[in-house]
């Protein structure tokens, strides 16, 4: 049996397993919000426990804290002194991990659905009972610093990535990193780090996601016997972060260095977030990327600038919609040996052009909403990713009715749809234009 997905022109037959999946909902007395994805097609369990904090709720100064406590989560705690809770998961066949991004920190545990109970109780433990030794928080300084010197300062792309969004965002926390700033991290000291960690890892800011073979009712008894007796946190502030001004200005970032093998350039323009109150929004926004750079050669800067012209070897576009505050909207573009970045970056904008005069291609339009929509149910096969889906949505304030109506608010977007939002997104004057390249040689006397 298959689910037909009919879009004009275009058919896409989806396999009938990836039907939409049974959520349910419960609230702890100490605030805890639990989610249920029911999965019964293997005895596996996926258990996340997201933290409605993230680097852009870091104190002014302190920046690195959310992400430092990604690799303190680890260490010991009062009721487990030999810091092995990755071990104990290994030995019971599971594997785990945990990623920070500017609004939530996520710790997941993937294992046998027998094993569930275990896993509440180690993830319960750490969210209250983290031993903050002096000794472990030096170990793990110095571990971020080395990931900040790897993943950062060694890569010019990502250096360039930094200046880029602390250009865009110009009174918004989103400009600092998610790691950090160097000499930030450096600085940081016990006395905040527990502040941080007393504040926010608390059951009253935490959602729990349970993806697998288990039934509501049993996940709730769980979570009531390991988190329902964990203190709230009384002083939790409310998520009001500092907001962009009006953008009145292009702005335009270089970026050089001798690294730089590729040259490339990146444009990203401040884009609305998807709410509960406009997700028809940003559906359209999420169209539009793909339209002009979202499916390789087939989207408007691929075939222009590709195919047609060959001028680029690469393009692409993406727009950044989960999040708790408007964020990007973003186009790349690099350029074939032998052509600058300046008339690389002319060209894309010859065909934005186009695009805003000709406005949407329907062929092309049906092509992407059915691409999307088949990602969205295919997406219901991957335990973990439907368990992230869910968590990222309502750690960044969407609703599970929100979620559930997604694809269908996606399939009703309507050309004039995508042309509103590109209209009200692609100005230049909420844009950043960023180059990295090597620089010119010297040219000697």
């Amino acid at each position: 049996m298959r689910l037909t997905l009919v879009f004009g022109f275009l058919t896409l037959a989806l396999p009938a397993m990836a039907q939409a999946p049974l959520v349910s909902t419960f609230t702890l007395e100490n605030g805890l919000q639990g989610v249920v994805i029911e999965d019964h097609r293997a005895p596996v369990v996926t258990h996340m426990l997201w933290y409605r904090v993230g680097a852009a709720d870091e104190p002014p100064g302190k920046s690195g804290i959310a992400h430092f406590f990604e690799h303190l989560m680890f260490k010991a705690t009062t009721t487990r002194p030999d810091a092995d809770f990755s071990a104990v998961v290994e030995s019971n066949g599971g594997d785990d991990n945990a990623f920070t991004s500017q609004d939530y920190t996520a710790y997941y545990q993937r294992v046998a659905a027998d094993r569930l109970g275990l896993m509440m109780e180690m993830e319960a433990d750490r969210m209250r009972n983290l031993v903050l030794s002096p000794d472990d928080l030096e170990t793990e300084r110095a571990v971020v610093l080395e990931e900040r010197a790897l993943r950062t300062e060694s890569e010019p792309g990502a250096l360039m990535s930094e200046a880029r969004s602390a250009a865009l965002f110009q009174n918004h926390p989103y400009g600092i990193p998610v790691i950090g700033w160097r000499h930030e991290i450096e600085a940081l000291d016990h006395a905040s780090l527990l502040a941080f960690y007393q504040r926010y890892y608390a059951p009253n800011n935490a959602v729990l996601v349970v993806a697998g073979d288990v039934t509501p009712a049993e996940v709730e008894a769980l979570a009531r016997q390991y988190y329902g007796p964990l203190q709230p946190s009384a002083d939790l502030p409310p998520r009001a972060r500092p907001q962009e001004p009006p953008h009145l200005a292009a702005q335009r970032v270089m970026f050089e260095d001798p690294r730089v093998a590729r040259p490339y350039f990146v444009r990203i323009y401040l884009a609305p977030n998807r709410t509960s109150a406009t997700q028809e929004q940003a559906a359209a926004l999420s169209l539009l990327a793909d339209l002009l750079g979202g499916s390789g050669i087939a989207s408007e800067l691929g075939r222009s600038l590709q195919l047609e012209q060959e001028i680029a070897v690469s393009t692409g576009a993406w727009y950044s919609s989960t999040s708790l505050d408007p964020d990007e909207f973003g186009l790349f573009v690099v350029p074939r040996q032998g052509t600058t970045l300046e008339d690389a970056e002319a060209a894309m904008d010859q065909v934005l052009a186009r695009f805003a005069n000709e406005g949407v291609d329907p062929v092309q339009l049906s092509r992407v909403k059915a691409a999307r929509l088949a990602n969205e149910i295919y997406g219901m096969d991957d335990q973990l990713q439907l368990a992230q889906r869910y968590g990222a949505a309502l750690a960044t304030g969407l609703t599970l009715d929100d979620i559930a109506v997604w694809p269908e608010v996606l399939g009703a977007v309507t050309a004039e749809d995508v042309m509103q939002a590109a209209a009200q997104v692609l100005q230049m004057r909420n844009s950043v234009t960023a180059y990295l390249r090597a620089p010119a040689p010297e040219v000697s006397q």
